[in-house]
This record gives C-alpha cells, structure tokens and sequence, in this order.
C-alpha cells in the first residue's frame, strides 16, 4: 500500500463516520463582531500533537470556526524538531494518541503504509523525527486550519464568552473560546538555577532552547540534571562531536522505575480523573519526587562514547566565570568547562505565563480548592481545573473573566494525570477537552437553540394520504 492509497483509505473511512458536517454553533459571523472582526468559535494556542488533536475533535464535533495558532514557522510545531534531543520517543510505541479510534489516523498505519508491517514489527520505539513527520502529515490530511509565524502575546477578556488575543505583529483576534494547548511549558516557565543566570549568556543554555552543537565539537560541557533530557542531551553533544561531556546529578543513584509506566499499564491515566483530590494530590507529589530515568538505548548510547562521564551525588554549589569558561564547584571540588547545559526542568504558575497576565490573579489554585496535611508548594501552584480542562475562578467576581479559557497543557498534570502534554495520556484527555468545550458552547447558545426548537415547523412527513371512502351504514340500508 502506497502512502496515497491509505490516504485514500482515511478519506473513507472519515466520509462513513459522517466527518464534515455543517457547524450547529451560533457564533456571530464575520463582519458582525466587535470592530466588524470575525469571531472565532474556538481559537487553539499551540499547534504542535495537543493543538491538532484538539482542532481534530472539534471539527469531527461540527465546530469548524476554529484557528490554531502557532509561533513556528510551518512544520517545526513543538519540541521534535528543536529541543527534542532523543533518538526515539520514550513511549511504548504500540499507545496511541491522537486519532480518536480510527485506525487508520494511528501511527502505526501511517508507517506501515510506507514500510510495511513487518518495519513495523521490528522498531522498538518510534523514531523522533518520524513522529514529527507524522504530524505534518496528520495535519495536512486532515487539513487543519493552522496559522503559523503567529505568536500569541496577550489573551484578555473582552466580556463574558469573548476573548482578544494580541500577536506579536500587532494583529489581533477574537475567540470565544480560547484552548492554550501550549505544551510542556505552557504552564509556567522553565527553571534555571539563580547561580548560572548570574554568567553571560553565551557560557550557558537550557535543555528547552537552541544550542549550538557544532560549536561546542572538542569542547568541555557540564549538564546538570538527573533526568531523561539530561542525558538526552548527552549523548546528542557527544554524537556531534563534544570533547566531554561530565553529566553532573545531586542524587547518590540514578531513577531506576519509571513511574509513567505503572500508569500506563493499570487503568490509571484514563481514570485519574475519577480520583478524590487527596488521591490525586498523594499521587503527583510522589510523582515529582522520583525521577524519570534515562531509556537504557539512551544511557548506552551515552556511555558508548569515551568523553562520557557521570557523577552522583555531585550537587553544584556555585558557578564562576573563569577566563573563557566557566568554573563549576561540587562537594568533589571544582572543574572547568566550556559551556553549561540545564536539565533542571520547569515551575508551572499561571502568573508565570505572559499572555495570561490580565486573568491570572483570578485563576484558581490547588492551594485554594484543596488543603492537605502535608503541602506541596510545586503542586499548590498548579491551576485548579474544571471537568474538561476549563480554569476555575478565585472568586465569583473573576468567573465572567475566565469563562471560556481552557488550559490543556502540562498545567493540568495533578487534576488530570499525565494528560494533556504526554503522548500516552492524549487519547483520553483529548475527549474530555473537546466535550468540555462543546458543552460549553451549547450551554452559551443555549437559548437561541431552544428558540429555533419551539419555532422549529419543518414538514418531513409528505406523502399523500389516501382519499376515505364512502361506507354505507345499516340505516342507510
């Protein structure tokens, strides 16, 4: 089967299911809105696997007045083309994601339909590029309305069920819903130790931004972290030609379980949800604590090369610049490099998100839903969602401000469970964003709705009834 010829299939396989259909939704048309704007019924910030994937559930919902936003140039959404350093995704590759059931949007037959069943059969994991060649083509195929080289800068409301989101080119749009499907760290900020951001710029980098391999080939890099991008990032320098790479980890020991695959195997992730708030608050505060460790093909792969070296229980104390590098101090003692990777992974607050600024005072909190014996300010600072992903308001005085924001990104992770920034956890959050923005939208037209039920007189029924004939009656006998 050729890749055509499966598209083709798809295309079937949609037209029986009934995908296309005309929008229900009442949403003023263009020319009608504030300014004489066109108001979107739903705007998605974030085109990468969670962007598409809502865009998808919407339209198979008949919601087609939709726009994804994403700050990319085309083809390079999310983080498989830019700081995604692994060889292939850690996920088991036979989990899906984000096609809703029909076989034929999975991974799985898209690769097949190029190399066959028994390529298929004999992966281990899915290559990282390959995904992201999947989601191009998931995209295109499907074709979903994605703007690209559009950074969302500022989302604020207009008034109940409207919002104006402000691009970094000076446009500016209207929604009335607004889904910041913005990835891993879409709720918060990546964090990075005070003692490094003191150093110049050009001496450090985190895991999440560009670096310059090529430049660093024959030179000394320290990373610090003991997580999976830590040595992701590794094995990457070395594979482009880093003299050494000295991988620095506060922890006497390396993670050895991977958490992620309990769940994965036990019926957690799809009914995380149905957990009491102590379950779920017990459960992530666990989940912070342990790390998730290196894949083995990526350790191995790492360790293969001989300026590879680890040290455990080697938290840094202080960083000084030192001549044309930098110094970094341990209880070992203290080291030079050339350069300083960060794998020191992120803070999620909604104050922390700039586009968020005029609502996020009025976002609701764990801190403020739920009071455990033992608190966790990491997991207090987590917003406190509703049933399908919506923010919550503070106060009733914030709810008309928030009403129609829906934040599906790794801030969800402690109402939700891995969700909505975890491959293994899309095909059961995508659902629920989808009803819970649906729902939304009927309960807004509500009353238009109804009025067009009571007004409805559409004859269906047409056909000629036969004509009664004449009976006689016995007194007519």
């Amino acid at each position: 089967m050729t890749l055509a010829q499966h598209e083709a299939r798809l295309a079937h396989d949609l037209d029986c299911l009934g995908f296309g259909g005309a929008d229900w939704t009442r949403t003023p048309m263009p020319d009608t809105g504030q300014d004489g704007a066109r108001i979107h019924d739903v705007a998605i910030v974030g085109g990468g696997q969670s962007g598409l994937g809502a865009a998808f559930g919407l339209l198979r919902e008949r919601i087609s007045n939709i726009v994804v936003l994403d700050e990319n140039p085309a083809g390079q959404e999310g983080p498989w083309d830019s700081y995604a350093r692994m060889m292939t995704l850690r996920t088991p590759k036979h989990l899906t994601a984000i096609d809703y059931g029909i076989p034929a949007l999975t991974f799985r037959a898209y690769w097949e339909a190029m190399h066959g069943p028994q390529s298929w059969a004999a992966i281990d994991k899915i290559p990282r590029r390959d995904w992201m060649d999947y989601l191009r083509w998931y995209r295109r195929v499907l074709r979903l309305p994605v703007r690209n080289d559009s950074r969302v800068t500022l989302v604020e409301p207009v008034r109940r069920g409207l919002f104006r989101l402000s691009l970094a080119d000076g446009e500016t749009l209207l929604a009335r819903k607004v889904v910041m499907a913005t990835g891993i760290q879409g709720g918060g900020q990546w964090q990075m130790p005070a003692m490094v951001t003191k150093l110049p710029g050009h001496l450090y980098a985190h895991t999440s931004q560009a670096i310059d391999f090529d430049a660093l080939a024959g030179r000394r890099i320290a990373i610090l972290g003991g997580g999976a991008s830590a040595f992701d990032n590794a094995q990457h320098a070395l594979s482009l030609g880093a003299g050494e790479v000295h991988v620095f980890v506060r922890r006497q020991q390396l993670p050895t379980v991977n958490p992620i695959r309990f769940l994965e195997a036990n019926g957690v992730i799809p009914r995380f949800p149905a957990l009491t708030d102590e379950a779920k608050y017990r459960m992530m505060k666990s989940f912070f604590e342990r790390n998730q460790p290196p894949t083995n093909d990526t350790f191995a792969r790492a360790a293969s090369h001989p300026g590879f070296h680890l040290h455990l229980g080697s938290p840094w104390l202080d960083v000084e610049e030192s001549g044309a590098g930098v110094d970094v101090i341990t209880p070992q003692g203290r080291q030079r490099f050339d350069f300083l990777i960060l794998s020191t992974g992120l803070t999620t607050d909604p104050a922390l998100r700039p586009e968020l600024r005029p609502v996020a005072a009025g976002i609701a909190r764990w801190s403020d839903r739920f009071a455990p014996q033992d608190r966790d300010a990491v997991l207090d600072a987590h917003p406190y969602l509703g049933t399908g992903f919506q923010l919550l308001p503070r106060t009733p005085q914030d709810e008309d401000a928030l009403h129609g924001l829906f934040a599906f990104n790794y801030s969800g992770l402690i109402n939700f469970g891995l969700s909505a920034s975890a491959i293994s956890g899309l095909k059961h959050a995508l659902p629920r964003l989808v009803q819970g923005v649906a729902d939304q939208l009927f309960l807004d037209d509500q009353g238009a709705i109804l009025a067009d039920y009571f007004a409805y007189a559409e004859p269906e029924f047409s056909a000629q009834l036969p004509t009664p004939r004449a009976t006689r009656t016995d007194a007519a006998a």
